[in-house]
């Protein structure tokens, strides 16, 4: 006898994996709940890609006035200031609605919505808010949150996740670590008028990116006029007599500042979670093991996103929550998320666009094959007429004889939009012929890639 279920489909976080899903399965008609301890929407409707996008417009606006005013003619009579309150005001305001927004499409598609902590109780059965669930399928989407330096004063001073807590901006900050989120908000923090100071443990910034968004990076950084130190590792931070923070370095030198972010990677949610009732096996570091299909060890317990470890972005979290949907509800057996050829963008100043293998790793994945590398470096139209010229940096990576397009990198402006349509191309398997019989639209900047001998 088949034992009896409250739900076909239950998902655990409200993020955009759980809720991406959970729509999908009440699309086809799966009788769905989705527990969510916090706000709906998870780290990126909250505290990650949408407040930290807007804040990326604001800081993009205040440095092109900055830069290029002059060179384009425009006089102010009185220097733009930013009300940093106001939009900060506005930002809370739009995650509010995408909240309602959220809440309104798990309404159309019939999933219950569920405020609380969840427990799993045993493979099918979990415990929120003292009552008690069960379902024939369980999704596990609770994402990630940041992560201290575990060294003696590790726990002063900001996380991603305080920054959007800010009413005020500081004087000064230092802001730890050379990945996405550290060159982000270091970026922001910059071009806001804050003094900012970027520390890096390994020799540049973006340092497992290809060799010209590290090199091109660091480029336009330093004409930009930011400060970045690499080889700067933290062993400890003190809070100072006269309300600063002091940063002690591993050779020696420190540094004073009135805030330190610490930008320092990600751990997985799965504390609390009981995962081991249900069979659930966790790798060291707590990310949850999943095969291809997003299948756990547990028994029809799945997981997408962050919570994985694999590629930690949100449209990443959200394709493979509706691919699982369509394969345990609409009777797709074989569907799936290719991990291949994921485009990603990090909202630098300018923004970068990667898809693909880098040089280093095309050389290394076809030691016998032909590789070709196109690349250029040339000021962007959109400064030519100031004196603040900023460059953009753009490559291709073509492998065997009909140099297929196995990578493409570059930082400049406009790149995150540019990226878009070229990772359709090289999703579809173009070549570099491809691109050189595509007529370019020009003047753009996205002409390069189109264009280059």
């Amino acid at each position: 006898m088949s034992k009896s279920f409250e739900y076909d489909y239950l998902v655990i976080g409200g993020g955009s994996g759980g809720i991406a899903s959970a729509n999908r399965a009440g699309m086809h008609g799966a009788k769905v709940a989705l527990i969510e301890e916090h706000h709906l929407g998870g780290t990126c409707v909250n505290l990650g890609c949408v407040p930290k996008k807007v804040m990326w417009y604001v800081a993009e606006m205040m440095e092109s006035i900055q830069h290029y005013s002059d060179g384009y003619g425009i006089e102010w009579t009185e220097k733009p200031k930013l009300n940093f309150e106001m939009m900060v005001e506005h930002r809370d305001k739009y995650i509010q609605f995408l909240h309602g927004a959220y809440k309104k499409g798990l309404d159309n598609n019939k999933v219950d919505f569920i405020n609380g902590r969840a427990e799993f109780i045993d493979e099918s059965t979990v415990k929120v808010n003292g009552q008690i669930l069960t379902a024939e399928h369980i999704l596990v989407a609770t994402g990630g949150k940041p992560k201290r330096l575990p060294i003696p004063g590790g726990d002063l001073g900001l996380i991603s996740d305080d920054v959007f807590e800010l009413k005020t901006l500081p004087k000064s900050m230092a802001v730890v670590g050379g990945g996405y989120i550290g060159v982000e908000m270091s970026g922001i923090f910059h071009a806001l008028g804050v003094d900012t100071h970027l520390f890096v443990r390994k020799p540049k910034p973006l340092y497992n990116f290809d060799s010209i968004i590290c090199e091109g990076f660091t480029a336009i950084a330093e004409a930009d006029g930011r400060k970045i130190q690499t080889n700067k590792t933290v062993i400890e931070c003190k809070k100072t007599d006269d309300g600063l923070y002091e940063l002690f370095f591993e050779d020696g030198t420190t540094h004073k500042t009135e805030m330190v972010l610490w930008a320092t990677g990600r751990t997985p949610n799965t504390d609390g979670l009981n995962l081991e009732a249900a069979g659930v096996n966790v790798y060291p570091g707590g990310y949850i093991e999943v095969d291809k299909y997003q299948n756990t060890t547990g028994n029809s317990i799945y997981a997408v996103g962050d919570v994985t470890g694999r590629i930690e972005l949100t449209p990443v979290a959200i394709a493979a929550g509706r691919h699982l949907s369509e394969r345990l509800f609409n009777d797709k057996k074989n569907a799936h998320l290719d991990y291949n050829n994921i485009p990603t963008v990090i909202f630098t100043h300018p923004p970068i666009g990667t898809i693909g293998m880098t040089e280093e790793e095309a050389n290394d994945l076809y030691p016998n094959e032909s590789i070709k590398i196109y690349q250029t470096a040339f000021t962007s139209m959109h400064s030519s007429i100031t004196d603040h010229r900023q460059k953009a940096y753009m490559k291709l990576v073509c492998v065997g004889k009909s140099e297929k397009v196995v990578g493409l990198h570059g930082i400049g402006k406009g790149m995150d939009e540019i990226l878009q349509g070229f990772a359709v191309a090289i999703q579809m398997g173009a070549t570099k012929k491809d691109f050189d019989r595509t007529v370019a639209i020009h003047p753009t900047a996205a002409e390069e890639f189109v264009t280059m001998k």
